[in-house]
Protein backbone atom coordinates (compact mmCIF):
# COMPACT_ATOMS: atom_id res chain seq x y z
CA UNK A 1 0.00 0.00 0.00
CA UNK A 2 2.79 2.43 0.94
CA UNK A 3 4.71 1.55 -2.24
CA UNK A 4 1.63 2.28 -4.36
CA UNK A 5 1.26 5.68 -2.67
CA UNK A 6 4.98 6.45 -3.25
CA UNK A 7 4.72 5.45 -6.93
CA UNK A 8 1.58 7.52 -7.43
CA UNK A 9 3.17 10.57 -5.79
CA UNK A 10 6.35 10.15 -7.85
CA UNK A 11 4.32 9.94 -11.09
CA UNK A 12 2.42 13.13 -10.20
CA UNK A 13 5.65 15.01 -9.46
CA UNK A 14 7.20 13.85 -12.74
CA UNK A 15 4.06 14.89 -14.60
CA UNK A 16 4.10 18.35 -13.00
CA UNK A 17 7.78 18.88 -13.85
CA UNK A 18 7.27 17.74 -17.47
CA UNK A 19 4.20 19.96 -17.86
CA UNK A 20 6.13 22.93 -16.46
CA UNK A 21 8.99 22.32 -18.93
CA UNK A 22 6.52 22.13 -21.84
CA UNK A 23 4.98 25.45 -20.77
CA UNK A 24 8.43 27.09 -20.57
CA UNK A 25 9.38 25.75 -24.00
CA UNK A 26 6.08 26.96 -25.49
CA UNK A 27 6.52 30.45 -23.96
CA UNK A 28 10.10 30.69 -25.30
CA UNK A 29 8.90 29.63 -28.77
CA UNK A 30 6.12 32.24 -28.77
CA UNK A 31 8.61 34.89 -27.66
CA UNK A 32 10.94 33.96 -30.56
CA UNK A 33 8.08 34.27 -33.07
CA UNK A 34 7.24 37.80 -31.92
CA UNK A 35 10.65 39.18 -32.91
CA UNK A 36 10.43 41.52 -35.95
CA UNK A 37 13.24 39.75 -37.80
CA UNK A 38 11.72 36.25 -37.44
CA UNK A 39 9.23 34.80 -39.95
CA UNK A 40 8.79 31.07 -39.28
CA UNK A 41 5.82 29.22 -40.74
CA UNK A 42 3.51 27.59 -38.21
CA UNK A 43 4.20 24.12 -39.66
CA UNK A 44 7.89 24.26 -38.69
CA UNK A 45 8.98 21.32 -36.49
CA UNK A 46 10.30 21.23 -33.81
CA UNK A 47 8.91 24.30 -32.10
CA UNK A 48 12.00 24.70 -29.95
CA UNK A 49 13.66 28.09 -29.54
CA UNK A 50 16.92 26.59 -28.22
CA UNK A 51 17.79 25.44 -31.76
CA UNK A 52 18.35 29.09 -32.73
CA UNK A 53 21.48 30.92 -31.59
CA UNK A 54 22.74 34.41 -32.29
CA UNK A 55 25.28 36.72 -30.82
CA UNK A 56 24.17 37.06 -27.23
CA UNK A 57 20.37 37.11 -27.38
CA UNK A 58 20.30 38.84 -30.77
CA UNK A 59 19.37 36.96 -33.93
CA UNK A 60 19.53 38.08 -37.53
CA UNK A 61 16.72 37.81 -40.08
CA UNK A 62 15.23 34.32 -40.31
CA UNK A 63 12.59 33.23 -42.84
CA UNK A 64 11.45 29.60 -42.85
CA UNK A 65 8.76 28.33 -45.23
CA UNK A 66 6.04 25.78 -44.64
CA UNK A 67 6.65 22.11 -43.86
CA UNK A 68 10.30 22.48 -42.85
CA UNK A 69 11.48 19.72 -40.52
CA UNK A 70 14.61 19.51 -38.39
CA UNK A 71 15.33 16.20 -36.70
CA UNK A 72 17.33 15.78 -33.49
CA UNK A 73 20.36 17.85 -32.40
CA UNK A 74 20.29 20.45 -35.19
CA UNK A 75 21.60 23.99 -34.58
CA UNK A 76 20.98 27.25 -36.41
CA UNK A 77 23.33 30.18 -35.76
CA UNK A 78 22.27 33.51 -37.28
CA UNK A 79 24.28 36.57 -36.23
CA UNK A 80 22.63 40.00 -36.03
CA UNK A 81 22.42 41.60 -39.52
CA UNK A 82 22.80 38.15 -41.12
CA UNK A 83 20.02 36.63 -43.20
CA UNK A 84 18.84 33.01 -43.35
CA UNK A 85 16.13 31.97 -45.79
CA UNK A 86 14.85 28.38 -45.95
CA UNK A 87 12.22 27.48 -48.55
CA UNK A 88 9.24 25.18 -48.13
CA UNK A 89 9.48 21.41 -47.74
CA UNK A 90 13.13 21.41 -46.63
CA UNK A 91 14.30 18.50 -44.44
CA UNK A 92 17.34 18.40 -42.14
CA UNK A 93 18.38 15.04 -40.71
CA UNK A 94 20.06 14.66 -37.29
CA UNK A 95 23.09 16.78 -36.26
CA UNK A 96 22.90 19.37 -39.07
CA UNK A 97 24.41 22.79 -38.42
CA UNK A 98 23.77 26.12 -40.15
CA UNK A 99 26.29 28.88 -39.33
CA UNK A 100 25.16 32.16 -40.88
CA UNK A 101 27.14 35.35 -40.34
CA UNK A 102 26.15 36.99 -43.65
CA UNK A 103 23.58 35.19 -45.83
CA UNK A 104 22.42 31.63 -46.52
CA UNK A 105 19.55 30.74 -48.88
CA UNK A 106 18.12 27.23 -49.22
CA UNK A 107 15.60 26.44 -51.97
CA UNK A 108 12.34 24.51 -51.71
CA UNK A 109 12.30 20.72 -51.25
CA UNK A 110 16.02 20.36 -50.55
CA UNK A 111 17.03 17.57 -48.16
CA UNK A 112 20.07 17.30 -45.92
CA UNK A 113 21.60 14.04 -44.65
CA UNK A 114 22.94 13.64 -41.13
CA UNK A 115 25.73 15.91 -39.97
CA UNK A 116 25.69 18.42 -42.85
CA UNK A 117 27.45 21.72 -42.00
CA UNK A 118 27.00 25.11 -43.69
CA UNK A 119 29.50 27.95 -43.06
CA UNK A 120 29.18 31.29 -44.88
CA UNK A 121 32.36 32.54 -43.19
CA UNK A 122 35.96 31.76 -42.28
CA UNK A 123 38.10 33.11 -39.51
CA UNK A 124 40.24 35.98 -40.77
CA UNK A 125 43.89 34.98 -41.24
CA UNK A 126 46.48 37.73 -40.90
CA UNK A 127 49.80 37.04 -42.61
CA UNK A 128 52.98 38.61 -41.39
CA UNK A 129 56.12 37.08 -39.97
CA UNK A 130 53.77 34.43 -38.63
CA UNK A 131 50.21 33.42 -39.44
CA UNK A 132 47.60 34.66 -37.01
CA UNK A 133 44.02 33.36 -37.00
CA UNK A 134 41.56 35.90 -35.59
CA UNK A 135 39.01 34.52 -33.14
CA UNK A 136 36.44 37.31 -33.54
CA UNK A 137 37.01 38.53 -37.12
CA UNK A 138 35.73 36.79 -40.23
CA UNK A 139 35.69 36.82 -44.01
CA UNK A 140 32.16 36.21 -45.30
CA UNK A 141 30.40 35.32 -48.55
CA UNK A 142 26.83 34.06 -49.06
CA UNK A 143 25.82 30.46 -49.66
CA UNK A 144 22.96 29.73 -52.08
CA UNK A 145 21.54 26.21 -52.36
CA UNK A 146 18.95 25.66 -55.09
CA UNK A 147 15.64 23.82 -55.14
CA UNK A 148 15.26 20.05 -55.00
CA UNK A 149 18.84 19.31 -53.96
CA UNK A 150 20.08 16.41 -51.87
CA UNK A 151 23.07 17.11 -49.66
CA UNK A 152 24.55 13.81 -48.40
CA UNK A 153 25.57 13.01 -44.84
CA UNK A 154 28.57 14.82 -43.37
CA UNK A 155 28.95 17.15 -46.35
CA UNK A 156 30.42 20.58 -45.59
CA UNK A 157 29.45 23.62 -47.67
CA UNK A 158 31.74 26.62 -47.35
CA UNK A 159 31.38 30.36 -47.95
CA UNK A 160 30.78 31.77 -51.40
CA UNK A 161 29.28 28.55 -52.81
CA UNK A 162 26.22 28.46 -55.05
CA UNK A 163 24.69 25.03 -55.68
CA UNK A 164 22.28 24.90 -58.61
CA UNK A 165 18.81 23.29 -58.62
CA UNK A 166 18.42 19.49 -58.77
CA UNK A 167 21.96 18.81 -57.57
CA UNK A 168 23.20 15.89 -55.47
CA UNK A 169 26.20 16.33 -53.20
CA UNK A 170 27.64 12.98 -52.10
CA UNK A 171 28.30 12.02 -48.50
CA UNK A 172 31.45 13.48 -46.99
CA UNK A 173 32.13 16.06 -49.73
CA UNK A 174 33.66 19.42 -48.82
CA UNK A 175 32.18 21.94 -51.26
CA UNK A 176 34.34 25.05 -51.64
CA UNK A 177 33.46 25.92 -55.25
CA UNK A 178 30.09 26.52 -56.86
CA UNK A 179 28.26 23.58 -58.47
CA UNK A 180 26.01 23.99 -61.55
CA UNK A 181 22.41 22.78 -61.64
CA UNK A 182 21.63 19.13 -62.46
CA UNK A 183 25.01 17.87 -61.23
CA UNK A 184 26.10 14.95 -59.06
CA UNK A 185 29.21 15.52 -56.93
CA UNK A 186 30.90 12.38 -55.58
CA UNK A 187 33.66 12.00 -53.02
CA UNK A 188 36.52 10.05 -54.61
CA UNK A 189 38.53 8.99 -51.58
CA UNK A 190 41.02 6.74 -53.39
CA UNK A 191 40.96 4.20 -50.59
CA UNK A 192 43.99 1.87 -50.41
CA UNK A 193 43.44 -1.77 -49.44
CA UNK A 194 46.31 -3.94 -48.23
CA UNK A 195 46.19 -7.60 -47.34
CA UNK A 196 47.36 -8.61 -43.87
Amino acid sequence: MLNNLKNSLAQKIISLVENNERKKQHAAWQSLLTAKSINIHKTFIPKNSTIFKGEGNNLGHITIGENVLLREYCNILVFPNAELSIGKGVFFNNYCSINCLEKIEIGDDTIFGEGVKLYDHNHLIERGLTLHVEKEKYTKKPIVIGKNCWIGSNAVILKGVTIGDNTIIGAGCVIHKSVPANTIVKNNQNLIYESL
